[in-house]
This record gives C-alpha cells, sequence and structure tokens, in this order.
C-alpha cells in the first residue's frame, strides 16, 4: 500500500504540474508573444522574473507559451507512436509471415540512427509543427513494439488463451479479446515514457533548425536565439526556458515510473 500511496502522491504532483502549465499558457493571451520594444534585455527582476528577450517579451510567459506547444506536439507525437507500437506486436501476434514481418521492419528500424532519421524525416516532410509530429512518432515507436510483443507472446502462451484457441477461435479474434486489454496498461505506461522523449527531441530539432518555425514561441526556437545573445552576458535567455524544459521532461519521467508501478503489483510492494 505505502508504494502506491507514493506512486499515487508523485502522479498527482506531476499531474498538478503539467495540468498548471498548460492552464497557464492559455490564460496568458498574447503575452510573451507581443513585442515590447520598451523593455528590451531587462534582467531578472520583479516586472520580469525570467527577464525579457531582445524584442521586449516576457520570458516567463513565452516559456509557458513554448512548454504549452511542446506539450500539444508531444502528445500527438507519442499517442501515433504508441497506436503504431501497438499494431505491430498486434501484427506479431498473427504469427507466421506476419511476425516474421513486424520483426523485421522493427529491427530495421532500430538499426538506423536515431537522431540522424529524425533529421531526415523532419528535412523531407518540410520542417514544420506537423513534419516534427510525424518524425517523433515514427522514430519512436519500435522499442516499444519489442515489449509489447514480448508481453503478447507472454500472454499467448495463457492456458485461457489456449483454450480459447482449442475452442475454435480465430487468432485475430484472441488477439483482440484476450491479448490486446492485457496490453493496454504497458502501452498506456509506454504513452506517458515516450512523451519526454517526443518533447526533447522536437526542442533539438527546432534548435537545430529543422523542427517548428522561428515565429513560433518554442522551447528549441529560444534557446537557438539565446546563443547569439550568452556572450553579451544575457544567460537568462537559455537559463529559464532550458530549466523549464527539463522540470517539464523530470515531470513526465515521474508520471510514466508512477504509472508502471501502479499497474505492475510486484513494483507497488516495494
Amino acid at each position: 500500500m505505502t508504494g502506491r500511496l507514493s506512486a499515487a502522491t508523485g502522479a498527482a504532483l506531476a499531474l498538478a504540474l503539467i495540468g498548471g502549465v498548460a492552464l497557464a499558457s492559455a490564460s496568458l493571451g498574447d503575452a510573451g508573444i507581443r513585442a515590447d520594444f520598451t523593455a528590451r534585455n531587462l534582467a531578472p527582476g520583479a516586472g520580469h522574473p525570467f527577464g525579457t528577450d531582445p524584442m521586449g517579451r516576457d520570458m516567463l510567459a513565452r516559456s509557458l507559451h513554448g512548454l504549452a506547444l511542446s506539450l500539444r506536439v508531444g502528445l500527438i507525437a507519442a499517442g501515433v507512436s504508441v497506436i503504431l507500437a501497438g499494431l505491430v506486436a498486434m501484427l506479431s501476434g498473427l504469427g507466421g509471415r506476419a511476425d516474421r514481418a513486424a520483426g523485421f521492419v522493427t529491427d530495421a528500424m532500430l538499426a538506423m540512427p536515431h537522431l540522424m532519421l529524425l533529421i531526415l524525416l523532419s528535412f523531407a516532410l518540410g520542417g514544420g509543427t506537423g513534419a516534427v509530429i510525424v518524425a517523433v512518432a515514427i522514430s519512436h515507436w519500435p522499442r516499444l513494439a519489442r515489449i509489447l510483443r514480448a508481453e503478447l507472446l507472454q500472454v499467448a502462451a495463457a492456458p485461457y488463451v489456449e483454450t480459447a484457441r482449442a475452442l475454435g477461435r480465430s487468432r485475430p479474434y484472441v488477439v483482440w479479446h484476450h491479448i490486446l486489454p492485457h496490453l493496454a496498461p504497458q502501452m498506456l505506461v509506454g504513452f506517458m515514457l515516450m512523451f519526454p522523449h517526443a518533447i526533447l527531441h522536437e526542442a533539438g530539432l527546432t534548435f537545430l533548425g529543422f523542427g517548428l518555425e522561428p515565429s513560433r514561441p518554442a522551447i528549441g526556437v529560444m534557446l537557438s536565439e539565446a546563443m547569439r545573445h550568452l556572450g553579451a552576458g544575457r544567460w537568462w535567455l537559455a537559463l529559464f526556458p532550458g530549466a523549464m524544459l527539463l522540470a517539464m521532461v523530470l515531470a513526465f519521467e515521474a508520471l510514466g515510473s508512477a504509472g508502471r508501478r501502479l499497474t505492475t503489483p510486484r513494483e507497488a510492494q516495494c
């Protein structure tokens, strides 16, 4: 019980942080987006806790907008990636040629350099929000598919599944009605653990110039712009957006770890 209570508390705190970012961004309006040249390059202070950028935009509000944008991108990319992993795992559950084909595609994707694949996909699709979502989704599903396939094979050997097959149930019927419900918790945990990777890779692609448009209030855009001003002593342009991105990633890591503990009885007792 102590393990479950601790996991639930950690999940609640992480959800509160994530929800707070989303609500704060929605309530800010165009603050942090609208330029104010009378407040250019102000250091952190009472009026602007995170300082302002060369266009006079408040960095706290701009960072919150950037995190909210990363949340939307990560939500779609991680969701699509989990769906792809689930489909490939269920294809493996059909056995025979389908299993060999799914295994070949998964191994081929895992053999490709991860960052290079992200850059190539984003560049080939022309950059922008849609390109980043597709690139992250396509490059992240193989590892989860491997885990789901291993779980699927274990469940497929269970007595009740063998009984269903012996009673004449087709393999697709068994996969959909008996195996998929057991994969759902792993897919949920995989989604939560994939979310921070999606956010980090979105920021990384944008920082390298292959991601979101420079006009968007994205964390990667802010970090890329900050590199040109660090030599002038404007350290706050990089420190605070980077720290907020790190806090968001750690919140999702904590949420995923809590979800794994809550769905795994053995870990919940630790």
